[in-house]
């Protein structure tokens, strides 16, 4: 697991990684996840840009937020702070699944900070299919469990159902990290609790959305009408990817990225 350096955000100690040099790029990972979830896409990107990472409240070093508020635009706020806090007053916002939520929001609710826009199997539509993970933990029998325990076995059959065709990246390796973030005090509560969240949907809004938009999307991956929505936006489709396509192919989501911003 990396290095990380923390600083406090709405009372909250928000874990982070940042290297590089050039314009800012903030990369949020998804639920479930952690900023690992963007370390080999990191690496590529570093060369060329500022690329900051956080762990999300309620994932990965970060761990749960103290009021257990886990709207989207409460996370998008927070991440709004947490720039703030490190002089970062643009930059370019990356999310994968959540993280793409929380990154079209930003762009929403803070369009004058926002340069560019990259959404990655992005979530926010109402009709997108729920991982298996959420699907438990909004199991009314299942959520008092959850909040104690979670096999490694069931943190492996996650992954696996998540990824594509490259279905080797699931090893030992990455089931044992994921686990153990997962398993951090209070992690697997948060993640129960940001489950059964109430999001209010704002799907209608996303063709205001005003900022230069990248849509990279998965081709079996539903609920993705964003490249359909927001005005000018472009559009690449992976055709053989999962849910995971920054971890499942890092070169392709990195070079993506590098041609958008150039």
């Amino acid at each position: 697991m990396e290095r990380t350096r923390s600083l406090v955000v709405d009372g909250h100690r928000i874990h982070y990684v940042r290297a590089g040099q050039g314009a800012a790029l903030v990369l949020l990972h998804g639920s479930g996840s952690s900023l690992e979830g963007f370390g080999r896409v990191a690496e590529l990107l570093s060369a060329s840009h500022d690329v900051i990472r956080p762990d999300l409240p309620g994932f990965g070093r970060t761990g749960p937020r103290p009021d257990r508020d886990y709207r989207i635009r409460t996370y998008a706020g927070t991440i709004a702070r947490f720039l703030t806090a490190l002089g970062v007053p643009h930059f370019a916002v990356a999310g994968n699944s959540l993280g793409g939520n929380i990154a079209w929001n930003l762009a929403l609710d803070a369009p004058d900070r926002v340069d560019a826009l990259i959404l990655v199997n992005a979530t926010g539509y109402p009709g997108k299919t729920l991982p298996a993970g959420l699907r438990l933990a909004r199991n009314p029998l299942l959520r008092p469990l959850l909040r104690r325990w979670l096999p490694r076995g069931a943190t492996e059959r996650g992954l696996r159902e998540a990824v594509g065709a490259n279905s080797a990246i699931v090893d030992d390796a990455m089931v044992d990290r994921v686990h153990a973030l997962t398993s951090r005090p209070g992690n697997r509560s948060a993640f129960v609790d940001f489950a059964n969240t109430d999001q209010p949907d704002r799907s209608a809004e996303i063709p205001r959305i005003a900022v230069p938009t990248l849509v990279l999307r998965s081709a079996e991956v539903d609920g993705q009408h964003f490249a359909r929505d927001i005005p000018g936006a472009r559009e690449h489709v992976h055709a053989d990817g999962g849910h995971l396509l920054p971890e499942e192919d890092p070169a392709w989501v990195a070079a993506a990225i590098t041609d958008f911003l150039r």
